[in-house]
């Protein structure tokens, strides 16, 4: 799911706001907010910069469909760490679930919340990216603005666009799968298959990347010197508005766990 959204960045939303921004200023936005929600694990900050950051979401040109095709990992991550935290932090307060040694209490419920609530306000800036960026865009904004080795930025643009080419070829790998037979003699065959298929993807994109590595070295992406770009990234009014909102959260979260008393800085 996630090769695919990533084949396919720039289907939602392209006339938004935040969608037509910069994708150096949205991938400086994805740096900060993260950072501000790093300093602290609190109700209070998390709570507050993830819903200014669902408020912003119709400016980013992404409905709730696209929202969670983009970012259902990030929602899977978010719930196991909640349920081990109720039930592995330390107890205080209130019992609300008893279950022998384990149970959930006041204080184990919040810390769980937190734990949620960070993790979801720290994937939304990341998936918003994804889904809204084209990576040729990105690697132009990385070369130009940010001054990266051009080599570093046009490899990692080659390999990104590799994921959706990727992606098909494992479908076809498990049709062919299907078709001879392969993986109906129960879990321990499925997961033989499976292991089989992962093996023959590897060794198909070691492949496709040698071939990719060298023509790209024929064709001079491998020079030292100074290159030109066909397309010129500039860093305007709209890239600086979106820049200085996604500043706005962190600071607005973290006064607001300040004001509530919650924040505390983990690094102390």
């Amino acid at each position: 799911m996630i090769l695919d959204v990533l084949s396919r960045q720039t289907a939602v939303g392209p006339r938004a706001f935040v969608a037509r921004a910069n994708p150096v200023a949205k991938l400086l936005v994805a740096l900060a907010v993260p950072l501000a929600m790093v300093l602290t694990v609190d109700v209070v900050t998390a709570g507050v910069a993830l819903a200014l950051e669902v408020a912003a979401l119709p400016w980013c040109g992404l409905g709730p469909r696209a929202l969670f095709r983009a970012g259902w990992i990030v929602l899977l991550s978010a719930i196991p760490a909640g349920i081990l935290t109720a039930v592995l932090a330390p107890d205080g307060g209130a019992v609300l679930l008893p279950a022998g040694p384990l149970t959930v209490t006041t204080a184990s419920a919040t810390a769980a919340a937190a734990i949620v609530l960070r993790i979801l306000a720290i994937g939304l800036p990341g998936v918003v990216l994804v889904a809204t960026t084209d990576p040729t865009d990105l690697a132009d904004g990385l070369a130009q603005l940010l001054h990266l080795p051009h080599r570093f930025v046009l490899s990692a643009l080659a390999a990104l666009r590799l994921f959706g080419v990727l992606a098909e070829e494992w479908r076809m790998l498990g049709l062919a799968r299907r078709a001879r037979g392969l993986g109906d003699d129960g879990v321990l065959g499925r997961a033989r298959v499976f292991g089989g298929q992962v093996f023959a993807l590897l060794v198909l994109a070691i492949r496709r990347g040698t071939v990719l590595a060298t023509a790209m070295e024929a064709r001079g992406f491998g020079v030292d010197t100074r290159r030109t770009w066909a397309r010129l990234s500039r860093f305007g009014g709209r890239d600086w508005a979106v820049l200085a909102g996604g500043l706005a959260i962190g600071v607005v979260a973290t006064a607001a766990g300040m004001a509530a008393g919650t924040w505390e800085l983990l690094l102390a």
